[in-house]
C-alpha cells in the first residue's frame, strides 16, 4: 500500500500513511516558525474506571526518556534552539505540540516522534510522575474557580467517562501500575489513532519524509491500516436528572455554575449556539455580564459557556461572588436564562453575537499554534476541513428564528446546580 496525497485547500494538504497514520500540513510561507503536533485521538473518556487519569498520566511519561534520549536532552534539545513544546489532554484526544524556527523542523520532529513513539517508561519515572500527579490534583483542589467546573461536570455525566476528572483521582493514580500503562500506550497509540500536523514556513512532501524517517524502526512504523473512524455518536449519552451538588470549602468567595444538557458537536444548531452564548454570557456587552457585574457590582467574574463532544455536550453559567451574594446572583441568573429562554433575543443582539463569533475565530487564527490545531481538529474530530470563508459564511446563514429555538431548547429545561464555597447541601434547597 502506498501513501496517499491530496490537497484538502490553498496551501493544506494531507498524506495517509500505510499504517493509517495521517499527515496534515498548512504552508504559511510569510512565517519564520513551525508548530507541530502529533494528535492522538485517546482521551480520558477512553478509560476503565480503575484506568481513570491513564492518558494524563501517560502524556507526563512521554517526555520522560527514550532509547535515544533521556528527560532532560528531549527539553534541552528543543530549548537550544529557543523552541518550547508541551502537552495536554482532553477527553477525546491528547497532544504533544512543540514550536520551532523553520529551520529547526528536523530536530523538532525528530525529538517530538521519538517522545511519542519510543516511550521507555522506566519504573522510576512512573514513580515520580505518579507523585507529581497527586499533586497535580491536589493544587486543583484548592483552585475552587476550576474545581466548580468539574463539579458541575460530573452532575451532568455522572459516572459515565465524560463525567470523570481527566487527571483522575487520588483512589485511581495510586494504584496504577507501570504495567498497565504500558498497556494502555501500545494498544491506543497505534498509527490509525494518530494525526501529525505541522503549519508555518515548510513544504509538505519535506514534512512527509522528516516524519517518516523519524518514526522509522519504531513502534508506529508497521502494519498496513486505514486511519480510525471518527469517534461516532451511535446513541446520545445518559445524563444525569437535574440536581444540585455542593462541595464544602472554606473559601473567600463562592463558585456557582447553573447548567444543563448541550448539543454534540456535528449538531447543525452548533453556530446558532455559538451567538447566542455571546449574547448571554460571552464578554463584557452579554446580558449576564452586563446585569450582574455592570448594573450591581455582585460578581467579578460572570460568564456563559458550552462544551461539545461527539455525541453530547453541556452549557452552563458560572459565577464567582461573596458567599453572601450567592442567592442574589443564582436568582439573576435563573430568571436571564428563563427570559430568554421565552422571549429570545433581539436582531440587534444577534448580529453583535455574530461579529463576536466571527471575529474570535478569525483573530485566533493569527499564530502558527492556532492554525495547527485548526487542521489537527478538523481531521480528529470532524473529519472534514472548513476554509474559514464557509466557516463565516455559516455563522452569516445563522438566523433569528434558529437562535431563539436553540435558545427555547436548551435554556428553557430545569438545570442543574453546582457549588464550590462555604455551604452544605441544605443551603440550596431543590428546584
Amino acid at each position: 500500500m502506498k501513501a496517499r496525497t491530496q490537497a484538502l485547500q490553498d496551501g493544506v494538504r494531507r498524506t495517509v500513511l500505510p499504517s493509517g497514520l495521517r499527515i496534515i500540513t498548512e504552508e504559511i510561507p510569510t512565517t519564520r516558525s513551525v508548530s507541530l503536533g502529533v494528535w492522538v485521538g485517546i482521551g480520558s473518556r477512553d478509560e476503565t474506571p480503575a484506568m481513570s487519569g491513564a492518558s494524563h498520566f501517560l502524556e507526563h511519561l512521554l517526555f520522560k526518556g527514550t532509547h535515544k534520549r533521556t528527560a532532560m536532552q528531549i527539553s534541552a534539545e528543543i530549548e537550544a534552539v529557543g523552541g518550547e513544546t508541551n502537552a495536554f489532554t482532553t477527553k477525546e484526544y491528547t497532544c504533544y505540540y512543540a514550536r520551532v524556527l523553520d529551520a529547526d523542523l528536523p530536530l523538532a520532529m525528530d525529538v517530538l516522534c521519538d517522545a511519542v513513539a519510543d516511550s521507555l517508561l522506566q519504573p522510576a519515572d512512573v514513580e515520580t510522575e505518579r507523585g507529581v500527579i497527586l499533586e497535580e490534583i491536589a493544587m486543583h483542589e484548592d483552585e475552587p474557580g476550576d474545581e466548580v467546573h468539574d463539579v458541575f461536570t460530573e452532575a451532568i455525566f455522572g459516572d459515565h467517562p465524560l463525567g470523570r476528572l481527566i487527571s483522575g483521582t487520588e483512589e485511581s493514580i495510586t494504584p496504577m501500575t507501570r504495567s498497565q500503562i504500558n498497556s494502555f500506550y501500545r494498544k491506543r497509540y497505534t498509527p490509525p489513532n494518530i494525526v501529525i500536523t505541522a503549519a508555518g514556513n515548510l513544504q509538505h512532501a519535506a514534512v512527509v519524509k522528516l516524519v517518516r524517517k523519524a518514526l522509522a524502526g519504531s513502534a508506529l512504523d508497521a502494519g498496513s491500516a486505514d486511519p480510525a473512524d471518527l469517534r461516532q455518536a451511535t446513541k446520545r449519552v445518559r445524563t444525569q436528572k437535574p440536581h444540585t451538588v455542593v462541595r464544602n470549602r472554606d473559601t473567600e468567595q463562592a463558585h456557582v455554575v447553573v447548567g444543563g444538557v448541550g448539543i454534540g458537536r456535528n449538531d447543525d444548531r452548533r453556530f446558532a449556539l455559538g451567538v447566542l452564548n455571546n449574547v448571554l454570557g460571552g464578554g463584557m456587552s452579554s446580558r449576564l455580564f452586563q446585569e450582574i457585574r455592570e448594573k450591581r457590582g455582585l460578581a467579578y467574574s460572570v460568564y456563559s459557556y458550552s462544551s461539545q463532544y461527539a455525541d453530547a455536550g453541556l452549557i452552563g453559567v458560572y459565577a464567582g461572588c461573596a458567599p453572601g451574594k450567592v442567592e442574589e446572583v443564582l436568582d439573576l441568573i435563573r430568571s436571564e436564562l428563563d427570559r430568554v429562554a421565552v422571549t429570545g433575543i433581539t436582531a440587534e443582539e444577534i448580529a453583535r453575537g455574530k461579529g463576536m463569533v466571527k471575529g474570535s475565530y478569525v483573530l485566533g487564527l493569527e499564530d502558527t499554534g492556532s492554525r495547527m490545531s485548526r487542521i489537527a481538529k478538523s481531521e480528529l474530530l470532524y473529519g472534514e476541513l472548513m476554509s474559514v470563508d464557509d466557516l463565516l459564511a455559516r455563522v452569516d446563514a445563522v438566523t433569528p428564528e434558529e437562535v431563539n429555538a436553540v435558545a427555547a431548547d436548551l435554556l428553557a429545561q430545569r438545570m442543574s446546580l453546582a457549588v464550590v464555597g462555604p455551604f452544605d447541601e441544605t443551603a440550596f434547597p431543590a428546584g
